[in-house]
């Protein structure tokens, strides 16, 4: 026999307030014998109101702060600052006064531009680690900390200009824990480099590599002194981010490294050291951003735009200026012919050293001073060899046929301001 429903559904009321108890009753149909259900209550809706409520608070709140923020944050074209590893006290900044040698004493910055087998970050650092050293330049009421690399054995020490401007003395100490007072060779304010001298025995000179054999991806290791001489001779590794970089730093346009090793305060001078235990850059900045956190963005000035200051320095006591070959060329090289590519000229300046030695808009510069050139870097390198009145050789390509070209370098380049300053996004 077929089940019937023994309920009738007697009529749902709702009353106007949501709020208050809603009774549903059911009763038994005529002679049905099961007993009447209980009373089925609704719960009351009063928390999930006083949850929208809370939640309608919050997102109010988030909107308002979200408004602040944007009217006290800087505008849309936020931008980084440059930031030295090592902090300038300003206050102090102007000439450096250490006790200073005459420059001239035939001493040479040199690289190596070979390399052995790549070696572990332990052997690395027991390799580099003796050559690297602690700078301190007292600057009258406050001391400047940085970090310096001993490169001969007679005691002669790379930094930052910045580490030592202000100073008016300046003591090393080695990793023995060996103090020594420093004397100033020469220094570079636009390029942050200086150079010191300490006497001692035969000293641990670190090997310098070539900047221009590194690429993206390379492992490097930094060492240094982060947040002064309580953790000096602190081992960091990363990665050459990128290379070439130009950098807007103190209203100048600086090529360096970048790097993702870890740099901080104190770092300013230490070196960057490549998988061979060369060292191929002097670390100098890293980017920080007062509206954001920023990690992973380190700079370090190249053994190869070093080797000509830094010789300059010892040579001469000051920089000096390169000559203009008055040509500008394409950033890579290009396919000229079959088989043929070289740097195609863009422009040539009218009485420049190109002009004058033939070289017209549309060559392709194939090789200088003997070197390929494949990129404009390439050109660049070639030319930090070179001093007003030296001369230099070129091979180009036109309309099929290959010239030797001769130019007399008898210009310098001068110093114009930047209009354009780099910025990363």
């Amino acid at each position: 026999m077929e089940e019937r429903d023994t309920r009738e559904i007697v009529e749902v009321y709702r009353r106007p307030d949501p709020r208050e108890v809603v009774e549903v009753y059911s009763r038994p149909l005529p002679g049905s014998e099961q007993p009447a259900p209980a009373p089925v209550k609704r719960k009351s809706r009063k928390g999930l109101w006083i949850f929208l409520a809370c939640l309608a608070v919050i997102v109010l709140l988030a909107v308002a702060g979200r408004l602040l923020a944007g009217w006290l944050a800087p505008p849309a074209d936020d931008r980084f600052e440059w930031d030295p590893a090592e902090e300038r006290k300003t206050e102090n900044s102007g000439g450096i006064t250490i006790p200073a040698i005459p420059a001239g004493q035939g001493v040479q910055f040199c690289l190596t531009r070979d390399h052995g087998a790549v070696l572990p970050a332990q052997e690395i650092y027991r390799q580099v680690n003796p050559s690297v050293v602690t700078v301190m330049a007292n600057l009258g009421e406050s001391m400047s900390v940085g970090t310096g690399v001993i490169f001969t054995e007679d005691g002669y020490v790379v930094t930052n200009y910045h580490v030592l401007e202000g100073g008016s003395e300046c003591m090393i100490s080695l990793d023995t824990g060996e103090m020594y007072e420093a004397r100033y060779a020469a220094g570079d304010a636009a390029n942050d480099l200086a150079v010191l001298k300490i006497d001692g025995q035969v000293l641990p000179a670190a090997e310098f590599g070539d900047s221009d054999l590194l690429t993206v991806g390379d492992k490097v290791y930094a060492i240094g002194n982060p947040l002064g001489v309580e953790l000096r001779g602190t081992l960091t590794d990363g990665i050459v981010s990128a290379i070439n970089r130009d950098v807007w730093v103190d209203n100048r346009t600086m090529t360096l490294i970048q790097t993702n090793a870890a740099l901080n305060s104190g770092n300013s001078g230490g070196p960057l050291i490549n998988e061979y235990g060369q060292v191929v850059g002097i670390n100098v900045i890293k980017m920080t951003s007062r509206y954001s956190n920023v990690e992973g963005l380190g700079f370090a000035i190249p053994t190869a735009s070093m080797e000509r200051i830094v010789n300059d320095l010892l040579t001469y006591g000051e920089i000096q200026p390169e000559p203009l070959l008055g040509i500008s060329v394409m950033r890579t090289a290009e396919e000229a012919a079959a088989g043929v590519r070289g740097l195609r000229v863009d422009s040539v300046t009218p009485d420049g050293a190109g002009a004058l030695a033939g070289i017209r808009e549309g060559d392709f510069i194939l090789a200088a001073d003997g070197d390929a050139m494949t990129t404009s870097q390439d050109l660049l390198r070639v030319r930090r060899r070179f001093y007003v009145g030296d001369s230099m050789d070129m091979t180009i390509w036109r309309d099929g046929e290959i010239l030797e070209v001769t130019l007399e370098l008898k210009d310098a380049v001068e110093e114009e301001p930047e209009t354009a300053p780099w910025y990363a996004e």
